[in-house]
């Protein structure tokens, strides 16, 4: 408190727009712990194939930027690497209650269920089941779907009723604020953005499935199927991730298009899982010399120009979901004056 005109000003800072409320500190508190649990099951993996490879730490590092080191350790793929950081950095943020792990951690929920899911399609049959039985990680390997299925479920059931959208409500009949029309405007740039690369990876897809060699019949089991492959392997199916990033980005693009304030997190954290892998890909394309060879077919030169916007909308939008303009619980907290003092002529 201040004294003016003998009378008091409050100066305290108001909440911070970026915090969760206090009733969903144990919702935050148990998603962190669950998610930085199973970060921690996936690195167990992550070094136990380091140990037990022909390569050393330097060729395990080498090959998560490049698909071409043939030396590179790893029981896990580069999706299963990139959910391991991104699983930390969600946790970090929901242990810390910002808002902003939310999404994320949803959307983390959402795909774990899927993984789960998947796999327990696949359990159904006798063969995949003996190649748990067999394997002598067998019994660790299916210890870490189920703890995937258990985190998942956790996440959602306590994270769904965590809603704060009254925090972020205006009065009826006011004009939107300024920083509320620029965060608009950012999340519709987006949900633009994600919209024409799940649509450009669609495409990809249907090109592929109606091609003359193709079976599309055992692709979409894939997709859905942990056996279709026949063999024991804790990272993701080509398919499955294909098609999931295909409907991550869909759904999201449109939520982001329709201005949803809760969605940033998911979009913060799944365009920058996307910019890894494009990374990753444009490295792979430089050292195979793909770059000189993409333009002698009409083929190549589409997928080129499909990584180059990969890469130039994954990382728009990092920017732009980082920015704090982007929502309303990344912009300047409400400090100051909040209740000002009458003075002895009626002035503040």
């Amino acid at each position: 408190m201040v004294m003016q005109d003998g009378g008091t000003v409050d100066v305290r800072p108001g909440p911070d727009p970026g915090r969760a409320a206090p009733e969903h500190r144990d919702a935050y508190l148990l998603t962190g712990l669950c998610l930085a649990l199973y970060a921690g099951a996936l690195l167990a993996w992550t070094v136990c194939g380091i140990v037990q490879g022909d390569g050393s730490a330097w060729d395990f590092i080498e090959g998560l930027f490049n698909p071409g080191s043939a030396a590179a350790p790893s029981l896990l793929g580069p999706y299963e690497w990139a959910f391991t950081a991104a699983f930390l950095v969600i946790a970090g943020l929901a242990l810390a209650r910002r808002r902003l792990a939310r999404s994320a951690a949803l959307l983390s929920g959402f795909l774990l269920l899927a993984a789960s899911l998947r796999e327990g399609v696949g359990l159904c049959h006798a063969a995949y089941r003996h190649e748990y039985s067999n394997d002598p990680l067998g019994s660790w390997a299916l210890a870490t779907r189920g703890l995937g299925l258990v985190v998942a479920l956790v996440v959602l059931c306590v994270m769904f009723p965590a809603t704060e959208r009254w925090r972020s409500a205006r009065p009826a009949g006011r004009s939107a604020p300024a920083p509320e029309a620029d965060w608009r405007r950012s999340s519709r740039i987006c949900g633009v953005l994600f919209l024409l690369m799940g649509l450009a990876r669609l495409g990809w897809v249907v090109a592929d499935l109606t091609a003359a060699d193709a079976d599309a019949l055992r692709y979409l089991r894939d997709a859905v199927d942990g056996s279709v492959l026949g063999t024991l392997d804790m990272s993701a199916s080509a398919a499955f991730t294909t098609l999931g990033s295909v409907l991550v980005l869909l759904v999201l693009g449109v939520l982001a298009f329709r201005g949803r304030r809760e969605v940033r997190g998911a979009l913060l954290v799944f365009a920058a899982m996307e910019l890894y892998l494009t990374v990753r890909t444009v490295v792979w394309l430089t050292v195979t010399d793909f770059f000189n060879q993409s333009v002698e077919t009409t083929a190549g030169a589409l997928s080129m120009a499909t990584t180059a916007y990969g890469l130039a909308a994954m990382t728009s939008v990092v920017v732009l979901a980082t920015g704090r303009g982007f929502g309303p619980y990344g912009g300047v907290r409400a400090e100051g004056f909040r209740t000002p003092a009458v003075g002895r002529n009626g002035g503040v």
